[in-house]
């Protein structure tokens, strides 16, 4: 059966209407009639626009998931890209250690090889250093019993020296020296050749010994006797003079003490050393002593 097209029909245009005969009420006829022309063609745009809308929004949509899709796999590539690459470095790593404790056992072998090599180098070291010791200690007591015989030799020469120093305070330093120092105005009235020995009052034990010493009521004289003195006698005397300056103030005794080196070879540099301690300088002269003293010399007073 054959089915008749039917043709759509077309809306009459309508003649605008000439000047004449033109009124209000087809004035406003013909300002309605066209405001909804109007309003049914924004209608129109209108659903239009809002099927593009839609359409886009789907278009969007679809983009999105495409683009989450992208990026999961993109996430998964990653993450097994990073699970092999960790595989690797935990495969490289354990070859690293078994390479490292593989250096380090033929380390400690060959560490263990030289501490035998050492050790046994030592011990024939040690035992060839034994025979040696042996063979020179032997050696080495003969010559001690050479040497203590030679001691005790010179001990007993010593001894004969010491008495002899001694009397070196006693017979020649002694009966001028207190001459010479009262041609110094000192006026000195006793005089203790032998010396004099101080003791620490709690414990007893000496604290010095003079070898000279001689007194007035204003002052005390305490002479060190050397055959050579050097520069440690200065200083040795020193320190006598502080615990003798001590010992006499302990005992109420408040008369200044004053030093002086006796000896019978001198060198200038420790006269120098003497005079620059404030002590008098005693040196041997021919049979008798004199007092070498520079112009402006003045002791010192402890």
């Amino acid at each position: 059966m054959a089915t008749a097209t039917r043709k759509k029909k077309q809306p009459v245009k309508k003649a605008m209407p000439s000047g004449k005969g033109l009124t209000f009420e087809k004035v406003w006829a013909l300002m309605q009639e066209s405001a909804e022309r109007s309003e049914r063609e924004f209608e129109r745009e209108k659903r239009e626009r809002i099927e593009q809308f839609k359409q886009h929004e789907q278009e969007m949509k679809q983009k999105e998931e495409q683009l989450e899709k992208e990026r999961k796999q993109k996430e998964e590539q990653l993450e097994k890209e990073r699970k092999q690459k960790e595989e690797q470095l935990e495969k490289e790593r354990k070859q690293k250690e078994e390479q490292l404790e593989k250096e380090r056992k033929q380390k400690e072998e060959q560490l263990e090889k030289e501490r035998k090599q050492k050790e046994e180098q030592y011990e024939r070291e040690k035992k060839e250093s034994d025979e040696k010791y042996r063979r020179e200690k032997n050696e080495a007591d003969k010559e001690l019993m050479e040497i203590k015989r030679i001691v005790r030799r010179n001990s007993k020469q010593m001894g004969e020296l010491h008495q002899r120093f001694g009397q070196l305070a006693e017979h020649l330093v002694a009966p001028g020296i207190a001459k010479r120092f009262n041609e110094l105005g000192y006026n000195f009235s006793a005089m203790a050749p032998k010396g004099q020995k101080i003791f620490d009052a709690k414990t007893g034990k000496m604290k010095t010994e003079i070898d000279l010493i001689l007194e007035n009521g204003k002052t005390i004289m305490a002479v060190e006797v050397k055959t050579r003195p050097v520069i440690q006698d200065v200083e040795h005397h020193i320190k006598r003079l502080e615990i003798l300056r001590d010992h006499r103030r302990g005992v109420n005794d408040q008369r200044k003490v004053q030093g002086a080196v006796a000896g019978a070879i001198y060198e200038d540099s420790v006269k120098e050393a003497v005079r620059e301690a404030g002590m008098y300088v005693i040196e041997q002269s021919g049979d008798t002593m004199k007092i070498d003293m520079p112009d402006g010399f003045i002791p010192r007073e402890w």
